[in-house]
């Protein structure tokens, strides 16, 4: 750390991956310890906040720019770089390892080239292997340079994101049973929830790039086609998404208990999923029900998310090519290769290549999807020197 008076200053690069944003930092340059680390991180971002607007920090109060990303030399022989996620509460004080987040991993690959942690050609395509730590899983993140660093304009759009940028190919290499439980942890496409209130659900549990457990909208009352906003506004339904998303939990062997689930609150994902409807999009875009294959509203930290977040994308991918899966159940018919998602900021496509030839134990060779991603700003991230000596 650096002394810069009052204050500790830490190097660090702030950057957007597809439709996030994250504090950059080399391993190296972070405090071993890790309570000093954690007591930064939250400083760093403006966490714990009561206004849920992290104000004081470098956050944004939403999850998907509460985040931190940590790049170092790759701790095993088939990667380039190690990249160690980290999820950030926004009100609360969780810094949270448990989860995995596709769009920064966007960001990995041309942070590692520009930061020469990695050697690349001058100029061409090049491909950087990513050892994803939260989840142990490798990715594929390739990518065009000129004059040794990334690519920045290009043709490539990002639901979500305004600018067009230079497009990044992210293949995540046998990306299910990231938990060790398998690609179903529960074994079968469907299974019964039982919540607090004696009531039960139907959800698939998938574990693929993410956990998550996915609902069907009709239980809840909705459509699947509605805004973040509106899903966020009631609070009720809000609380028994949570509440099924903490039974999914314990059901995927992340947490021991419900409570223990409520203080991780990164994994599993839940989505609310729908046959394709009419809606519009943040941005004021009518999106027809003909021109995508399934609607998924997905709750992030509590909130509904303005987009989708890839990991989450991606599990949908695989659970579509699943059999008796919700999803599978309320895609629709599709002559396409890829999964077309509707999503509050437009239709996303991805795709999964699952081999099912053993059914009792299906594998997920690899998914795919297209980001784009920028450098916003580099320098030093400064906390006030007390909030490391509490």
């Amino acid at each position: 750390m650096i002394d810069r008076g009052l204050q500790w200053g830490i190097p660090a690069v702030f950057m957007r991956g597809g439709t996030s944003k994250a504090l950059m930092f080399k391993r190296s340059d972070l405090p071993a310890d890790e309570e000093k680390l954690h007591r930064f991180f939250l400083a760093a971002m403006g966490s714990p906040d009561v206004y849920g607007r992290q104000l004081d920090g470098m956050g944004g109060g939403l999850s998907s720019l509460s985040k931190i990303c940590i790049v170092g030399p790759a701790s095993r022989e088939d990667a380039d770089v190690d990249y160690t996620f980290v999820q950030i509460g926004i009100r609360d004080d969780i810094v949270d390892y448990d989860g995995a987040c596709g769009n920064m991993t966007s960001a990995i690959g041309p942070f590692a080239v520009d930061e020469g942690l990695v050697d690349v050609v001058e100029d061409g395509k090049v491909t950087i292997r990513i050892h994803a730590t939260n989840m142990g899983k490798i990715i594929h993140s390739s990518f065009a340079v000129r004059n040794g660093m990334a690519l920045v304009s290009g043709d490539r759009e990002t639901i979500g994101v305004t600018p067009k940028g230079a497009g990044i190919r992210l293949d995540f290499i046998d990306p299910g049973n990231s938990r060790g439980l398998g690609l179903l942890p529960d074994a079968k496409g469907t299974t019964v929830l039982e919540l607090p209130d004696d009531e039960t659900i139907e959800a698939s549990l998938v574990d693929s790039a993410n956990p998550c457990v996915f609902v069907r909208a009709d239980d809840f009352g909705l459509t699947g086609c509605e805004s973040p906003e509106a899903i966020d506004a009631d609070t009720a339904m809000v609380q028994r998404l949570e509440d099924v998303r903490r039974a999914a939990s314990v059901k995927m062997g992340i947490a021991a208990s419900p409570e223990q689930a409520g203080k991780i609150q990164s994994v599993p994902k839940i989505a609310i999923i729908a046959k394709p409807g009419i809606y519009q999009t943040l941005s004021g875009e009518t999106v027809v029900a003909t021109s995508y294959d399934i609607a998924v509203r997905m709750m992030s930290m509590g909130q509904a998310h303005r987009a989708i977040p890839v990991t989450g994308a991606l599990c949908v991918a695989t659970a579509a090519r699943l059999a008796n899966t919700t999803v599978a159940g309320v895609i629709s018919a599709r002559d396409h290769t890829g999964i077309l998602i509707g999503t509050p900021s437009g239709i996303l496509e991805v795709n999964a290549i699952v081999d099912c030839t053993q059914a009792e134990n299906p594998q997920t060779r690899q998914a795919s999807i297209w980001r784009t991603t920028r450098r916003l700003m580099e320098g030093l991230v400064l906390v006030p020197k007390q909030t490391l000596e509490k």
